[in-house]
């Protein structure tokens, strides 16, 4: 959903030479004499019109902080009252599962204390465990969720075994790492974050199982979320897909954070059966031939760059939504706005994709690029 702060509503008119005019007109039916441009009303009027001009800008500036889809900060937070989610998402920390090894098994619990500090050998940032947790008799490691003492994506992307320095020792402690990829952080909602959010929760109203409710429960857990699809295959089963801004599947933290969002007794309806699933990933290649033009003012460099650019933007496009097809005019279509005079594509061909809407739906897919070449095949005349 997107927003349009770019060209505010105009509830009264601002151009300042439309004020003078009007200002003018009324003068001059009152003394019943032309103002010439030389004459003092004239400078008269040029000043009461700047004001005029200033308080107009100032009234419609008011007018559209009270419209959702134009409102900026605290105006479009108080706006949130008028929606089912009222309260803008505020930053969240990372979380992270770690794995807590001691040099060998004992004959009495060891308690790994909640806020016991964990951090990446760089020393930051710092989580911490979110409870207490024992090592059993007889075992040697024990596994908890760890979140990060800083909000936001700060703490997300740490990959498996990254997150291994412990700052609070404690008795018997070896070795620690992490076995998922911290993930879940995320910054404070901007504007145009929020706005979507509150214009998809008029969905939550609903506990019937609407789509659109568990869309909206899905993304309110992180605004770094892209996307998500909502599938039922069969009755009172829903499956959830979720895909993040920066082109990746949702992780298991993340995944877990959607399925007790939509799983709480408030959000999910009795006879619902949710699972949070992956979409399929459908692997392409980019392969293509692109032929410059004699004729273009631009070097063959840049030209070179600029088509390099647009594929890395094409497979961006490709795989920033579920369920979009594979498609090679677009393709075609970037290349040659970036200069190439003529395209000669192998390389993907057109792959329709599941998105979830087909009776009975399917899984939805993802396409991810895996190979790309691209050949120079020279200048040719118009």
């Amino acid at each position: 959903m997107s927003r349009a702060t770019d060209s505010y509503y105009q509830f009264v008119d601002s151009d300042i030479d439309i004020i003078i005019a009007e200002i003018t007109k009324q003068y001059e039916l009152i003394v019943g004499r032309t103002v010439k441009p030389s004459s003092p009303e004239k400078l008269f009027i040029s000043w009461i019109a700047d004001a005029l001009m200033q308080a107009h800008v100032k009234i419609n500036y008011a007018g559209n902080q009270n419209i959702p889809s134009r409102a900026e900060g605290e105006n479009l937070d108080a706006l949130g009252q008028l929606f089912y989610d009222h309260d803008r998402p505020e930053a969240t920390p990372a979380s992270v599962t770690m794995r807590f090894h001691i040099s060998e098994a004992q004959s009495t619990s060891i308690l790994i204390a909640r806020g016991t500090r964990v951090s990446p050998t760089s020393g930051e940032p710092v989580f911490e465990t979110a409870e207490d947790v024992y090592v059993a008799i007889g075992n040697t490691y024990a596994d908890v969720r760890c979140v990060c003492q800083t909000a936001g994506n700060v703490g997300n992307g740490f990959a498996l075994g990254q997150i291994n320095n412990l700052v609070d020792p404690f008795t018997y402690y070896d070795h620690c790492e992490n076995i998922t990829e911290s993930a879940g952080g995320a910054d404070r909602a901007t504007d145009d974050e929020y706005y979507a959010l509150m214009v998809a929760s008029e969905d939550a109203y609903s506990c019937a199982g609407a789509t659109g409710a568990y869309e909206y429960w899905a993304k309110s857990v992180s605004t770094d979320i892209a996307d998500v699809i909502v599938t039922s295959p069969s009755a009172g089963e829903v499956n959830i897909h979720a895909l993040m801004k920066d082109h990746t599947i949702a992780g298991s933290e993340i995944k877990q954070l959607i399925y007790n969002a939509c799983t709480a007794d408030e959000h999910r309806p009795l006879t619902d059966y949710v699972q949070v699933v992956d979409p399929e990933v459908v692997s392409y290649n980019v392969e293509l031939t692109y032929y410059t033009s004699r004729e273009s003012p631009s070097s063959i460099s840049e030209i070179q760059a600029a088509v390099q650019k647009a594929v890395a933007d094409y497979n961006s496009w490709q795989s920033s939504r579920l369920g979009r097809d594979i498609n090679p005019s677009k393709l075609i279509q970037m290349v040659v706005a970036a200069g190439a005079k003529r395209v000669v594509v192998t390389q993907p061909v057109f792959t329709s994709l599941y998105d979830g809407s087909e009776d009975p739906p399917e899984t939805p897919q993802i396409g991810i690029v895996n190979t790309v070449t691209l050949t120079n095949g020279g200048q040719e005349d118009e």
